[in-house]
């Protein structure tokens, strides 16, 4: 049980923690940047964790805050997008393949450029969620730190620089509207995104899924949405909110870092995001010339960032959501299973460090 001064002082933390990203956000509002919401709270709670200030995360606030895009994702899944499932087919075949070769060119890369150990390098080469790959990874015998920290660089580079390739290499804008102002959406209607929101998140840690703060969420909306109960995304204030806490905890990840960790492990993240962003280009042009899927769209399925991130970007970009969240749903899913059955055999075929 904590203590009365521990509690006293993670809340302090976290209260100086919301300055910072609310000043970053401000800053970036103020200055016209994109995403400023998204951008300008990771920005400063990065530039605090590098600085070692002392910011704290927070917890089920910012888990509670992914549920609302799980929320998005579920009102866009509607008969409409069943139809479109027949057309995508051929480009969701390709992510096996994607995850096939980001597999034999990652886990050579740690191990035998950074002298990762095994176990460490299989779960950081592998694109699957943050929380996802360090428990596995830790489980395996792997580094969590250097986990850890890997894909938290992973996802801090493709979600800054993804912005810069929709806008000056596809021309996309990233002024999409969000969705309706509160004020907008009919209350019974956001009544049920909130139901929705806390069945789906709880519901699904009880049952152990995976993802369960987005998946429960988007498997209950759609549920909701397919009968006609829910048309509409959840308001502008709810995606800003979730913006601004997912942006927070992109930052505080590098808490602590160390310049030995810098040097060595965010360098060797740094580095590996190069070799993923060439992998996701090649199939983004394979996709788009053979007319699977829309250069954005395609762009965006494939870049191997967060899945939270990721939605922000359909969303603000006015990509097909139902196309890019496909995708990425299916190689989460794929990772998730596969990579455990591939550490057990890394481990029987070659005795770890």
């Amino acid at each position: 049980m904590s203590s009365p001064s521990l509690s006293r002082s993670v809340w302090q933390r976290r209260a100086l923690t919301l300055a910072l990203a609310a000043a970053g956000a401000g800053l970036f509002w103020w200055l016209h940047l994109p995403l400023p919401f998204l951008f300008g709270p990771m920005a400063a709670c990065l530039i605090a964790a590098l600085a070692h200030v002392p910011i704290q995360g927070f917890g089920q606030v910012s888990v509670a805050a992914r549920t609302i895009l799980g929320v998005a994702v579920g009102a866009s899944i509607t008969p409409a997008l069943f139809a479109e499932l027949p057309r995508m087919a051929m480009s969701v075949a390709l992510v096996p393949l994607f995850i096939a070769l980001i597999g034999c060119i990652g886990v050579p890369f740690f191990r035998r450029i950074w002298g990762f150990d095994a176990p460490t390098a299989y779960y950081a080469a592998m694109p699957g969620g943050l929380q996802d790959m360090v428990i596995f990874g830790s489980e395996a015998g792997g580094d969590p730190r250097a986990l850890s920290l890997v894909h938290a660089t992973r996802v801090l580079i493709i979600v800054t620089l993804a912005p810069v390739f929709l806008t000056s290499v596809y021309g996309a804008g990233l002024t999409n509207p969000i969705g309706a102002p509160v004020s907008e959406v009919p209350a019974m209607e956001l009544a049920l995104m909130v139901a929705a929101a806390l069945i789906g998140w709880k519901g699904g840690e009880r049952i152990g899924l995976f993802g369960a703060s987005i998946l429960g969420p988007m498997i209950v909306t759609a549920a909701l949405s397919l009968a006609g109960l829910i048309h509409i995304r959840p308001p502008r204030e709810a995606i800003l909110f979730a913006q601004f806490f997912i942006g927070c905890g992109i930052g505080v990840q590098f808490l602590g870092v160390t310049w030995s960790e810098l040097t060595r492990v965010v360098a060797a993240g740094v580095a590996y995001v190069l070799v993923l962003a060439l992998l996701a280009a090649g199939f983004t042009v394979f996709v788009s010339n053979l007319g699977l899927g829309d250069p954005v769209d395609a762009f965006l399925a494939f870049a191997p960032g967060g899945q939270a991130e990721m939605t922000v970007l359909a969303i603000v970009s006015g990509a097909d959501l139902g196309f890019v969240i496909t995708h990425h749903l299916t190689r989460i899913v794929l990772v998730i299973v596969g990579a455990p059955l591939v550490a057990g055999i890394i481990r029987r075929r070659r005795p770890l460090d």
